[in-house]
């Protein structure tokens, strides 16, 4: 009989490679297991590329197993070479430390550190910065040949490229980081992403060398992709990250309410924790009433709040519903700044604040006729109010903040101006 944690990943989608299924299965069935997931911190913040490995160790700690957090404070003064097609540019230690306060602000988000079965929050720099270079080579590097190395794919993808030899002995950092768990904290199996094998199987290999037989599992999880083949997590602003500063909880509410029909079915079971019998009801919405988008609504209720909380969430929702009513006179001059960001802005530096000239001086209109004739018709609306004035001066009530309005022509499409 299956475990009935390995069914529920493989119904999501979420295994890739195991080492040993069987082993893995006989694991999780003696009792609370140990395992970890780890993310260096070349950022301060997460983004949603990050978000599956450590959801599914989140979905170990629901079924009664610890899982042990790694940010890697050590690695991430190094590099992961996998499957980059340059070198990483190296950061300040300091830099490093603040991105590790960072990261672990999130974690705890994703994470209970509180109950019986509490996560468990590691640095690797609090080992590794203690190994001396003798020790490195002696202890560890003595123990992987140069041809196991070069046979990795994520070294042989860079060799035509170029790689150097601190990004080049990453592998064994990462698979000292498996052995230091496994020894100090009963740690016996690691997940990561797809471009993360490599490392993972270095770790088991390090430790049967160094420690003879050990008992250690590994598992990887598929690179998530959209339907269409392009690259997800990603928008024409960049990386949709998990930091509220970086990307606004409204930003990302609406990242996950825009999914496709075809994605968004895979993305509510990699992402969010419902049950396989409302998976299924969405499922059916999809293919029968897919105008009402229950499920894309479902994905991102679930996925923001889970990340930035039920108030967030609730202001998510308020600003979407004003701007699909045009009542963008009911949202604060930060919440208009944050929902239209990203939309097509230009800059007006003319004294004369006809409304005719802002609107074919920005290119809003394509000509002072087709300007008169949107506003003449309704078409134009000025921070959420209609404007059939073709003689109307924009003044400073207009001005949002003193410094921009927000104009409409047509039923969507949304324009800045800014003002200097």
């Amino acid at each position: 009989m299956m475990n009935e944690l390995l069914e529920d990943l493989k119904y999501r989608g979420i295994i890739y490679q195991m080492t040993d299924e069987e082993k893995i299965a006989e694991l999780l069935d003696r009792g609370q297991l140990s395992l970890y997931c780890g993310a260096d911190p070349t950022a301060d913040s997460l983004h949603i590329g990050h978000l599956v490995p450590f959801l599914t160790l989140r979905r170990f700690q629901d079924h009664g197993h610890r899982p042990i957090v790694l940010i890697g404070g050590g690695t991430g003064m190094i590099g992961d070479p996998s499957f980059k097609s340059e070198e990483r540019k190296l950061q300040t230690e300091d830099q490093i430390d603040d991105n590790v306060r960072g990261i672990k602000k999130q974690m705890e988000r994703i994470f209970d550190f509180s109950d019986e079965n509490s996560a468990l929050l590691v640095n690797n720099k609090d080992w590794l910065q203690e190994i001396s270079l003798i020790s490195f080579l002696r202890d560890y590097g003595k123990h992987v040949s140069l041809n196991y190395m070069l046979a990795k794919d994520a070294i042989q993808s860079r060799l035509e490229t170029g790689i150097s030899y601190t990004e080049f002995t990453y592998t064994i950092l990462q698979a000292i980081d498996f052995g230091h768990l496994n020894r100090h904290y009963d740690c016996k199996m690691q997940i990561g992403g797809s471009d993360q094998w490599g490392n993972i199987t270095s770790g088991l290999d390090l430790m049967r060398r160094v420690y003879g037989e050990t008992e250690a599992e590994g598992m990887t999880i598929p690179l998530v992709t959209k339907a269409d083949g392009k690259k997800f997590g990603k928008t024409e602003s960049g990386n949709i990250w998990l930091d509220p500063k970086r990307t606004s909880p409204y930003e990302f509410y609406q990242f996950w309410i825009n999914q496709s029909d075809a994605d968004v079915i895979r993305f509510i079971k990699l992402f969010t924790f419902l049950e396989r019998e409302e998976i299924e009801a969405l499922e059916e919405s999809v293919r029968t009433e897919p105008h009402l988008r229950k499920a894309q609504k479902r994905l991102a209720e679930d996925i923001t709040a889970f990340i930035h909380g039920d108030e967030a969430l609730a202001e998510a929702q308020r600003i979407t519903e004003a701007l699909f009513s045009g009542d963008i006179k009911s949202l604060s001059v930060d919440q208009i700044r944050d929902a239209f960001k990203d939309v097509p802005s230009a800059s007006y530096t003319d004294d004369d604040m006809n409304l005719v000239k802002v609107l074919v001086e920005t290119g809003i209109s394509s000509s002072r006729r087709q300007a008169r004739e949107d506003i003449k018709n309704g078409a134009i609306y000025l921070n959420g109010e209609r404007q059939q004035d073709v003689d109307y001066e924009i003044h400073e009530d207009d001005k949002l903040d003193g410094a921009f309005t927000v104009i409409r022509r047509g039923k969507k499409k949304y324009h800045m101006v800014k003002y200097s």
